[in-house]
């Protein structure tokens, strides 16, 4: 028997039933019922980026910052890693930490792992922003999104190209 199965339903589906939930719940009677969840795995990477997302998802963002962290400590991996990357930068963004955020997301870009590029990019976009990096900010913005146009990608590609040479 696994750990999972020491309660009615496992781990993952009780945490998939708790998300469901999030909008019918107080704030803090969600992040309560998450927090009793993470405690089943205390210290477990996966279950701190669970608990972290709850407090962002219910605007308790001091909180969700430091448990960010402490589940970038605990080895988080993967595509959890790269999402918990892209929540804990629009975290940060919101607390006026705007260039950690930023530069949390280029590194992220720099790594090239392939997941939630956009996602990483629609964020990085957001801290430039914030920065006052505007056109920097729509340069990445419009090359996030010129490979989903329909029309037009080579006319947006070379113009985009030209805006980089002149210093944008």
């Amino acid at each position: 028997m696994s750990t999972d199965d020491t309660h009615e339903g496992g781990w993952d589906e009780r945490l998939a039933a708790l998300w469901d939930a999030c909008e019918d719940l107080e704030p803090a009677a969600f992040r309560a019922r998450m927090a009793a969840l993470a405690a089943e795995r205390p210290g477990e990477a996966r279950a701190l980026f669970e608990l972290a997302s709850a407090h962002d998802a219910t605007d308790s963002e001091e909180a969700a910052a430091g448990l960010y962290e402490e589940a970038f400590a605990a080895g988080l991996t993967g595509e959890l890693r790269v999402q918990a990357a892209v929540q804990y930068a629009s975290t940060l963004r919101n607390l006026g930490r705007a260039e950690e955020g930023a530069a949390l997301l280029a590194a992220e870009r720099a790594a090239g792992h392939g997941v939630l590029t956009d996602e990483i990019n629609t964020f990085a976009a957001l801290a430039l922003l914030d920065l006052g990096r505007d056109r920097e900010a729509a340069l990445l913005a419009l090359r996030t999104l010129t490979p989903h146009l329909r029309r037009y990608r080579a006319s947006v590609s070379g113009y985009l190209d030209d805006l980089e040479r002149e210093g944008c």
